[in-house]
């Protein structure tokens, strides 16, 4: 028989909230995270937009020697880890530590500050501002090493560092491990801080948003005026645990991982391809063992480029056909990189829960490039299903596909 993954916990740091009731609130409202930066110092990047998270510290919340090989990427995605562990019971259980619970977690890379202490090395042959922690702060799996090291988890480790699908194929994987027996409760999610360097990766592609004197109306996912997107941070944790392990110690159930599907497109580092989106949304569709019919949302990757959203759109089409109800989260929190699959996948199983789900923020004019579907714009939409599906898809054309079903 199958082992099944539930979701037991999930929990967040954003820059609209910490939690689900706050970040809902500013949802339904219509405000987004996206600001006008202070980046006068940075010449030749274009773009002065981004989605801070302003409020978070954990200076006082936790030891010295506990945060020394912790950078913001680490620090945001240890406390996302706590908050997802207290809702699932297990904040201090001592099942973390048996060996059968393991972490899977991603991020883009490490943090970038300590990079600077290793480019003096290399320019000037100084090592002054280099320490003991500096790698691991900096390392592309310091995000779930840390989570290891704070809850003293000796299970296995499953690091994603695979850009925009870091968070979705490290709750995938998790799902994997409890799948083939290797775990019975897997730490799974994704983060990543913001940093110029980031904005600076997209703005060198001509990506980013440059409508820095009117941020909150920008980005604009599948919408014809759009202009490129914008960069945020975060950090989103799923409690993922197998199901008769769940039931057998009394622990509530938000919902189920039936399906995850994963792919590469095999073309181009930058430039994704339609054709094998769309199979990444059937290969999970195929593990989850359902007919596409059944899904009733879409939680879309729609990071406002434009090769993105419309390559995007025609695999959702091509699956599901134009009825589709569709929405881009990240039109609230701009593209927060590593995070976005963890996050995006957390808040649409809120939604689901709650039977409404939010339309893309500054969506007024579908691009008619853009596959036919049904566009969430304007207003929040009653929806009840039992299905969601959420896709993101990164540079190296690798592309992910993750279905959940209500508990």
């Amino acid at each position: 028989m199958r082992r099944r993954t539930v979701i037991t916990g999930m929990g967040g740091v954003t820059a609209l909230g910490h939690d689900w009731p706050s970040i809902r609130a500013k949802l339904h409202a219509g405000e987004t995270a996206i600001r006008r930066m202070d980046w006068d110092f940075y010449t030749g990047i274009n773009s002065k937009l981004a989605a801070p998270i302003n409020d978070f510290s954990v200076d006082q919340r936790y030891g010295r020697k506990q945060l020394r090989t912790m950078g913001r990427v680490s620090r945001l995605a240890v406390r996302a880890t706590e908050q997802a562990l207290d809702q699932a019971g297990l904040i201090s259980a001592a099942e973390l530590t048996t060996g059968r619970c393991g972490v899977a977690y991603g991020s883009s890379f490490g943090s970038v500050p300590p990079i600077l202490s290793f480019a003096e090395l290399m320019k000037d042959g100084l090592s002054k501002s280099l320490n003991a922690t500096s790698y691991v702060q900096v390392m592309s799996h310091t995000a779930a090493v840390n989570i290891a090291l704070f809850f003293g988890m000796t299970g296995r480790i499953i690091p994603t560092s695979t850009a925009c699908t870091s968070g979705s194929m490290a709750i995938g994987y998790a799902h994997e491990a409890i799948q083939s027996g290797k775990a019975e409760i897997m730490i799974a999610g994704g983060a990543d801080e913001l940093d110029i360097s980031n904005v600076a990766v997209f703005d060198t592609l001509f990506a980013t948003s440059t409508n820095n004197d009117k941020p909150e109306l920008t980005p604009r996912p599948y919408d014809s005026a759009r202009d490129g997107l914008v960069i945020g941070e975060g950090a989103s944790t799923f409690i993922l645990e197998e199901r008769e392990h769940a039931l057998a110690r009394g622990a509530q159930i938000h919902a189920e991982l039936v399906g995850f599907g994963t792919n590469c497109d095999g073309h181009h580092a930058t430039h994704p391809q339609a054709s094998t989106m769309e199979v990444a949304l059937r290969l999970a569709l195929e593990d989850a063992g359902l007919p596409a019919a059944e899904i009733g949302f879409v939680s879309g990757h729609g990071t406002a480029t434009e090769s993105g959203d419309i390559a995007e759109s025609q695999a959702t089409h091509a699956v599901f056909g134009e009825h589709m109800p569709i929405h881009s989260l990240k039109s609230f929190f701009g593209h927060t990189l590593g995070a976005c699959g963890a996050l995006e996948a957390w808040l649409g199983i809120e939604m689901m829960r709650e039977k409404s789900f939010v339309p893309t923020a500054n969506l007024t004019s579908v691009d008619p490039r853009c596959a036919p579907l049904d566009y969430l714009m304007k207003d929040a939409r009653k929806i009840e299903t039992n299905y969601l599906m959420s896709n993101n898809f990164a540079f190296g054309g690798i592309n992910t596909s993750l279905v959940f079903q209500l508990a």
